[in-house]
């Protein structure tokens, strides 16, 4: 039997429901939520809508904090999970309107043309959603032809496409890898390793299958928690590609003793993904941006970013 937020809420929202169902299930939380937005996106300053997601983060996690320090104190329960459901309402909406502002200008149907479609499968998957090593060469040739290239992203996105690999990308991956032992958290699908895997690197791809509203995990893809496949398999460099932002996670790849390397392919919007209060409060590690890389994650609309951790 499905499980609801009625049944055990903190059980339910360990599931990762999506946007719409969040927002169904808290309405009055949702309603909150989108008028704080609205006020910030009239604003037109993303750096408050940074601050707002921050201190969302941060009131959720104070409170959470307090309601276990009060056992059975049914008011501090209850202020824990509304602050944590706004909280995670506002990440969610954020994060997809950044990956839906490629659709300004896309046509109202939200539909490739046969042409654009046609290009767009030849140049971007193998076959079906399944994606493939882009050539940048072609890319370069075929894209700027594409006059509904903006509404893509919005197409693929339900399905757990954030963005596409080129073949150039995957060849840089394979040099700062070498023949080190390598693990993908969050994996997804396990398009990017099953592409270093085709090139004989020693990777190892897993996700906690938390979005199986969207992403269709295959068998070379292992259900298990970050924290646990870093203990198990004890990588040397660690990749990750668009992690939630705000995410618990990444904080264990810092923290564990064998990781020589991290690398983030995320958004050049810090608020759009990955968790940042951690990437800049740990000491371990450096953090510079690859700009190099950054551009051959595909497409630019994106304005994604490849962020290299490397142990000091």
């Amino acid at each position: 039997m499905k499980k609801t937020p009625a049944d055990n809420p903190w059980t339910w929202l360990q599931s990762m429901p999506d946007l719409e169902a969040l927002g169904s299930a808290y309405p009055q939380e949702w309603e909150a939520v989108q008028n704080d937005l609205a006020s910030l996106f009239e604003q037109a300053k993303p750096e408050d809508l940074k601050t707002y997601l921050d201190k969302a983060a941060q009131q959720s996690a104070a409170s959470v904090k307090a309601a276990k320090l009060k056992p059975g104190d049914k008011k501090s329960a209850e202020i824990a999970l509304t602050q944590y459901v706004r909280s995670r309402l506002a990440h969610l909406a954020v994060s997809r309107c950044s990956s839906a502002v490629a659709a300004n200008g896309a046509n109202g149907k939200g539909r490739l043309n046969l042409l654009n479609a046609f290009v767009a499968q030849k140049l971007l998957f193998a076959k079906d959603f399944e994606r493939k090593p882009v050539a940048m060469f072609w890319f370069r040739l075929l894209w700027p032809l594409l006059w509904q290239r903006a509404a893509l992203m919005p197409l693929v996105q339900p399905r757990g496409i954030y963005c596409f690999y080129s073949r150039e990308l995957i060849a840089a991956l394979i040099g700062m890898i070498a023949s080190r032992r390598c693990l993908e958290i969050a994996a997804g699908d396990g398009t990017l390793s099953r592409f270093l895997q085709a090139q004989g690197v020693d990777i190892v791809a897993t996700d906690n299958y938390g979005w199986k509203h969207a992403v269709q995990y295959p068998a070379d893809v292992i259900k298990m928690e970050a924290a646990e496949a870093l203990e198990k398999y004890a990588p040397q460099v660690v990749l990750c590609s668009w992690p939630p932002s705000n995410n618990d996670f990444e904080r264990r790849v810092f923290n564990t003793a064998s990781v020589q390397l991290y690398i983030v392919i995320s958004s050049r919007h810090q608020f759009a993904s990955g968790n940042w209060k951690d990437y800049t409060g740990q000491g371990t590690f450096s953090l510079a941006e690859d700009k190099a890389l950054s551009r051959l994650v595909l497409p630019p609309e994106l304005e994604s970013a490849v962020y290299v951790f490397r142990r000091k």
